[in-house]
């Protein structure tokens, strides 16, 4: 999940406005929170550190996203599946799976 929606999904969760975000932010008024929440811009470490801290998360929770884009193992290939299975319902996921395992163990047997 990108930064944006995981900001968004914890505010929503723990009942915070932008601006009763913004407080807890050293430098950040509700502008630059509501830029963040938009995708239009990231947080630096420090304010990531902030972001942390007001929800009670790990920063690794609000980067795992940003950290997975930096894999040097993963092709553009792997990336552009990963983000149109998470676009998938659970039922598709599911079909996209099973279609990739068989795939998969189908090159294994040679074929």
């Amino acid at each position: 999940m990108a930064i944006d929606q995981t900001l968004r999904l914890l505010a929503r969760a723990r009942g915070l406005t932008t601006a009763e975000i913004a407080t807890a932010i050293p430098r950040a008024g509700v502008a630059t929170v509501a830029a963040w929440m938009r995708g239009e811009k990231t947080p630096a470490r420090e304010q990531l550190d902030a972001l942390a801290r007001t929800f009670g998360v790990p920063v690794g929770a609000l980067l795992a996203e940003l950290a997975s884009t930096f894999d040097p193992a993963r092709t553009k290939g792997e990336h552009d599946l990963l983000e149109a299975y998470r676009r998938l319902g659970t039922r598709q996921q599911g079909a996209l799976l099973e279609v990739a395992r068989a795939m998969a163990a189908g090159k294994r047997g040679g074929k």
